[in-house]
């Protein structure tokens, strides 16, 4: 992304309130940095849109991507791993869903954003 004058104070100065307030207060993000971090994936992205609309096994996740299965597997591991999908067995099928409403809130909210963004 290019700087343009909008993006830059034309005076270098401090609001000495703001900085206080927030100055060493904030929380540790790094969690959350690493949950961005799985989320910026474009096949986990597309994972995780699958198992808004329906609980699916890997081979249904594969077919539908037109990916492996092992491909598949890899990401839902990672998702697995980070608390945003779970799964259950049914003999010997593995059915996966997301982890939980606050899963289905963060997804849901951030396509709105983007899809706000597209309309302005």
């Amino acid at each position: 992304m290019e700087k343009t004058a909008k993006d830059v104070c034309e005076t270098y100065c401090i609001h000495a309130e703001k900085v206080a307030k927030l100055q060493g207060n904030l929380p540790d993000l790094s969690q959350l940095a690493k949950l961005f971090k799985v989320l910026g994936d474009e096949t986990r992205t597309k994972i995780l849109y699958i198992l808004a609309k329906e609980e699916m096994c890997v081979c249904d996740i594969a077919a539908i991507l037109g990916s492996t299965v092992s491909n598949v597997s890899h990401h839902l591991r990672l998702l697995r791993s980070a608390s945003l999908v779970r799964c259950r067995r049914e003999g010997k099928v593995v059915y996966y869903a997301l982890d939980d409403r606050h899963v289905m809130n963060l997804f849901t909210e951030g396509l709105e954003h983007v899809q706000h963004l597209n309309k302005i």
